[in-house]
Order: structure tokens, then sequence, then C-alpha cells
């Protein structure tokens, strides 16, 4: 344990792979561990106070989505348990429906599902996006069917930032066919923009805790009432039996606590958070010849930017980013692990070239004007050295003279 890496020098721009759990969070949840520990399901009071406190988290969770009624939302262990619940949960509830309909930007999660769906013998429209990252709502009206089970969209990407029209999508869906389930995947929206699920025509939206500073181990799903969903977790009475096992109830206790806490920063996350990240990146392209932004500038999450440091490996730029406390990312926490390249941005048709140069900075509300600063000063000076050694010389001379002469 003598090798921890603390935080207190850490300079964090990756939260849309994770973000720091709030002290307050960590505070609510802190009972529950040792003081009111019993079993929500048990006859004795001493454990069946503590179905008062998730009756209490599941309205906060409500509120933040903006659901008419608290018993639309069931607690799930993350985004990841949430978007196979509605996928395989509607799938196996309407089993006279084949059809799938996404998009070839989604996370892992869902992409991955629907590929095990379609060796089950799933047909699955993946639809295209631009060069900004925006889907084309004609080509989406045209492949809706009569035999469309589920549309499973995210509301906005977890690499770009870039946000899908899906309230519009969903009254599309439902003009088209009424019965088919709209499915959002909003890990990445929740807390970073405004959600309001009861004027919508989406029947199904998931989230995950660590998203919006609560802990790893939680999340939720919104269900709207009348909504047929099969249980993926087969067990026990909890959640309305629409998720067995026993409660996670600390981690929904820290949910319910940090979906009140960012209602009350949305204004800061769409103002200071939105200028902070506007800052970073217009220091970057302004230092850096060879830095591009991947996807819309304008179509987008606050806290995030996607920058290609073109001719360059992205591996590269976050080791020598990792030497100065700098933490970033060069995808998805899901897939960093992976060589491959963004399977987004390659859907986006960007650049060879660009793609594996990409590095996303994620912003939170614990992001600080210095960090910034701290980021635009030193990152122009690990592309420079990078540029040096990179077997592209004659491609990176040709962008310094194509940007020196646009000066």
């Amino acid at each position: 344990m003598e090798n921890i890496i603390k935080s207190e020098n850490i300079v964090y721009f990756d939260n849309n792979a994770t973000t720091k759990v709030d002290e307050k969070v960590v505070e609510a949840m802190l009972p529950f561990f040792s003081e009111i520990y019993g079993n929500p399901s048990s006859m004795y009071e001493f454990g069946g106070q503590v179905g008062k406190y998730i009756k209490d988290a599941r309205a906060q969770v409500a509120e933040l989505l903006g659901a008419s009624d608290p018993q639309e939302i069931i607690f799930t262990s993350c985004g990841t348990e949430s978007a196979n619940m509605a996928l395989r949960g509607v799938l196996e509830a309407n089993p006279q429906k084949k059809h799938i309909i996404t998009t070839k930007v989604e996370h892992p999660c869902v992409l991955n599902t629907t590929k095990w769906l379609e060796k089950k013998g799933y047909q699955v429209t993946y639809l295209s996006v631009n060069s900004e990252g925006d889907l084309d709502l004609n080509e989406f009206r045209n492949s809706i069917t009569h035999n469309t089970a589920i549309v499973a969209c995210m509301w906005a990407n977890n690499e770009t930032g870039v946000v899908f029209p899906v309230e519009k999508m969903a009254e599309i869906t439902k003009e088209i066919n009424p019965s088919t389930v709209f499915f959002v995947d909003a890990v990445q929206a929740a807390g970073k923009i405004p959600i309001n699920v009861k004027n919508t025509k989406i029947d199904i939206l998931g989230i995950s805790g660590h998203k919006v500073h609560a802990p790893k181990g939680v999340g939720a799903i919104y269900i709207k009432k009348g909504t047929l969903v099969n249980p993926l977790i087969i067990g026990g009475h909890q959640e309305r039996g629409k998720r067995a096992g026993t409660e996670n109830v600390a981690g929904i206790i820290g949910l319910g606590t940090a979906s009140i806490l960012a209602l009350k920063n949305l204004d800061d996350e769409l103002t200071r958070i939105k200028a902070l990240r506007d800052k970073l990146e217009r220091g970057l392209l302004e230092r850096v010849f060879n830095a591009r932004v991947n996807g819309s500038r304008i179509n987008r999450v606050p806290n995030t930017t996607n920058i290609s440091f073109e001719y360059i490996e992205g591996e590269l730029i976050l080791l020598h980013l990792s030497d100065l406390n700098i933490c970033a990312s060069s995808g998805s926490a899901c897939t960093s692990g992976s060589l491959e390249p963004s399977h987004v941005l390659r859907a986006m048709g960007i650049p060879f070239t660009a793609i594996h140069g990409s590095t996303r900075f994620s912003l939170s509300r614990y992001t600080t004007e210095k960090e910034i600063d701290y980021v635009i000063n030193s990152i122009p000076d690990v592309i420079k050295k990078l540029n040096s050694i990179s077997p592209f010389q004659k491609q990176l001379k040709e962008l310094e003279e194509i940007k020196f002469a646009r000066k």
C-alpha cells in the first residue's frame, strides 16, 4: 500500500470515466455501513426503517430525471446493467419482435449486447453519423418498422460529448410505431444537461452513479409506467420484482444525495464548466498547430472536448501527461485498454492519423481555472517533443505551414 498515488497533486481531466465522490455523498452514506446497517426486507423495525431512506433516494433520483413517479425508478449496479436490462428485458417481454435500432457510436455496453443478440437471431440496424458526430434523422425514420422492438440510443457520447436529439427521436418512433420501446443511455448526460422524462416519449433511461459524483457500483433505470420489461436478475421481491438481490443501501443513498447535488450544480455545469472547457480547447488549438477538435463544437455536453494531435500516438501523449500528473483519456474507459482505434471516431470518418492521437478531456465541478492553465501551458511542450520523433515529418510541416498561413 506504500505506492498509492493520492489525488492531492493530480490534475484530473477524465471525469467521463469516473468522478470523485462528493464529500456530502460520503457523509450521507457512512451511517449505512456501521449504524443503520439492517436489511430493508426485515420484518423488525431496525431493518425495516432502511426502506424509508431508500424511498427518499428513489424520489431524489426521480427529481434529477424529471420522472412523474418515484416508482418509475429501479436501482441497478451501473449503466451497463441498466442497458442490458433495457435491451434484453424488452426483447423477452416482446418475443414476437426481432428488430433493434441503435447507432454505430454507442457505448460498448450497448454495442456488445446488440452484437450478442444478433447471434441469437435478432436483426440490428446501426445508424451512421456524419463527421460532426450527428445522426441523420431521415435515416433513423426510415429504419423503423412494424417489427422494431426497441431503439437504443445514447443522449451524450462518452468520447466526444456530442448530444443526440433523443427527445425528437422518441417522438418520431412513437409516430411510426407506438409499440416500439425507446431506451436512452443517459450516463453521460445526467447532471450535465437538463433532463425531464415526463415531458418526453422516452420509455426507459439509464444512469450510472459514479459519473455524477456518487460511488461506483450503483445506478438507476427509469421505466415509464406501462412499459413491459422482464427482469434481468431473478430472485427475491426487491425493486418491485424488477431487480432481485439485497439492495446496495449505502450506494443508493449516495446516488440519491448525488442526484440532488447534481441538480443544484446544473447551472454551474452549463456556465462555469463550459467556459473552462472552451478556454482549454481554445488555448490548445492556438498553441498546437496539429491539434483539431473531434465532433460538434456546439451540440455537446458542456464538460467534454475530444482533441486529436495529428500524426502522433495517443498512448505516448497520455504517458507524458501522466508524468506531469495530468489524467486524461484516449477514449472511453471501457476501451482504453485496447489498441484498437476508437469506433466512435472511425464512424465519424476521422482520418486514421488523427484517431490515434485523439485525447479526451472531461471536466467536473471540481475543475479549477488553475488546472486549465496548467494543462494549456504543459501540453504544447509535450506535443512539440512528440512531433520531433514522429515518422510523419513531411505531413507535420505541411500542417504547420497551413496554420501559419492562416494567421
